[in-house]
């Protein structure tokens, strides 16, 4: 007689996703006091998550799958550089979309800063900070926990699942909003979704980090968060239902419309192929 197939435990998946995030929470506790003493709040919201985050995911993998930080699609492999730039344009692109076309509409202007205290050395460090912060949460949410819950309950029930955490963590930013909250959990889908894909982590990040670039340089919040880098800030004529209020454009209904252009892009470019191991079909027994 032919040996029975043996059934996958249905609440592995949702194990190991939340062993993974209470790891990584755990972590945040510890490394974040330390990086806020050591050098201040941007640098303690941007580097400990992404430690936090490559520790859990690390111990996650070596505990659920006998695998490393780089099965899950961080491997640098022919075609890696490719979808990170990939996604950097895309990501800078749609920011560009967002808040350029305001300036000749009317709906807003620039303006200067007033004694603005602006560094050159601080300007340029930013962006490697801004690419921890997104380096950071790509691994925490669509790095093991999302792959883990995609390989034993489908692709789209964890990327919505996760999409909408994401957005729901945001709600303590400054100036959090219901619409905001809602166009942050639909690019976390939408980052998701990327995966789908590329196979790999490189074309999400790319474009979190485009899109958080560009926002700063542009003169507007990022989430909630104002940092100054160019002395000139975007002063708004059009109401909050256009300019995001204090949370930023993210809270836009401009956002909600270039994120449906933003989608078909992703789905549309031409892309290399990654290997994360946990998309592939796993052992049948």
């Amino acid at each position: 007689m032919p040996e029975p197939v043996k059934r996958r435990d249905p609440l592995r998946p949702l194990l190991g996703a939340a062993t993974c995030a209470i790891l990584y929470w755990a972590l945040v506790q510890i490394l974040l006091p330390v990086g806020r003493f050591m050098a201040g709040e941007l640098v303690a919201t941007t580097v400990p998550p992404l430690v936090a985050a490559a520790i859990a995911s690390s111990l996650s993998m070596a505990i659920f799958e006998s695998g490393g930080l780089a099965d899950l699609g961080l491997d640098w492999i022919t075609g890696s550089g490719r979808n990170l730039l990939t996604g950097i344009a895309l990501g800078a692109c749609a920011a560009m979309l967002v808040v350029l076309p305001t300036i000749p509409l009317g709906m807003a202007s620039y303006q200067t800063i007033p004694n603005a205290d602006i560094s050159w050395r601080a300007t340029l460090f930013l962006p490697v900070l801004l690419f921890c912060g997104a380096m950071g949460e790509e691994i925490a949410f669509r790095g093991f926990p999302l792959q883990f819950l995609m390989r034993g309950y489908g692709s789209w029930a964890a990327i919505l699942t996760t999409g909408t955490l994401f957005g729901l963590a945001h709600g303590i930013n400054p100036g959090a909003t219901t619409i905001g909250l809602v166009n942050t959990g639909l690019f976390g889908i939408l980052f998701g979704a990327s995966i789908l894909r590329s196979r790999d982590l490189w074309l999400p990040i790319g474009m979190h980090f485009g899109w958080n670039l560009l926002l700063p340089f542009l003169g507007v919040e990022l989430s909630g968060l104002t940092i100054g880098v160019t002395g000139y800030k975007l002063v708004w004529k059009a109401g909050n239902l256009w300019s995001g209020g204090e949370y930023g454009p993210e809270a836009s209904v401009l956002t909600s419309g270039v994120l449906v252009l933003l989608a078909v892009a992703v789905w549309k470019v031409p892309l290399a192929r990654g290997r994360a191991v946990l998309l592939d079909e796993p052992p049948s027994a």
